[in-house]
């Protein structure tokens, strides 16, 4: 069970920092006036705020708790992602906000969204490499297979939407545009 968490969550790291590359790409084009894809914006934000949030952190959350009871020392590093956690999960439901409001042709200053699509990006990735380089690999060290199977039980078994053997059919278009990318389209 150690070894697949662990290389789930790695894997998942990856697709996610993808959806963050493709999702900066289009805040780009937005901050130079050019005519971002929002429909694509909002698929990749609203995944990220589901899958990972609704799983992938929950997992998370339980298996650092238990690493916390192995290894005290880590408690500054795991309260910070812990808490990020929670700071992702908001800043993404900001976001999305802003996009919903400029695809619905309110008035939102373009500052407002880039400054909330900085925020999501700029916090998900620096979460992503603490947490793949100081605290999934002591999770690993330390982690009996109770603990993996308990952060494998926190949250009901759920297929991936985007990334897994079925994808529903709101993220197609999404998965399409990122195997382009995958071939340099």
């Amino acid at each position: 069970m150690k070894a697949d968490l662990a290389a789930v969550w790695h894997a998942e790291h990856d697709n996610f920092a993808r959806l963050l590359d493709l999702l900066e790409r289009e805040v780009a084009a937005f901050r130079l006036g050019e005519q971002p894809n929002y429909d694509l914006m909002l698929d990749i934000v609203y995944y990220l705020r589901d899958y990972p949030d609704q799983v992938h952190h929950r997992q998370e959350d339980v298996a650092f708790a238990r690493l916390l009871e192995r290894d005290p020392k880590m408690k500054p590093q795991i309260d910070r992602l812990l808490q990020e956690h929670r700071v992702i999960a908001a800043a993404g439901s900001a976001l999305l906000r802003h996009l919903d409001e400029v695809v619905a042709d309110a008035l939102e200053p373009r500052s407002i969204v880039e400054a909330a699509a900085a925020t999501y990006l700029t916090y998900f990735r620096e979460h992503l490499a603490a947490e793949d380089e100081q605290v999934i690999p002591r999770a690993a060290e330390l982690l009996t297979p109770e603990d993996w199977a308990a952060a494998a039980a926190a949250v009901r078994p759920r297929p991936d939407p985007l990334f897994g053997e079925d994808i529903e059919a709101r993220y197609r278009n999404l998965r399409r545009k990122i195997a382009l990318g995958a071939q340099g389209a």
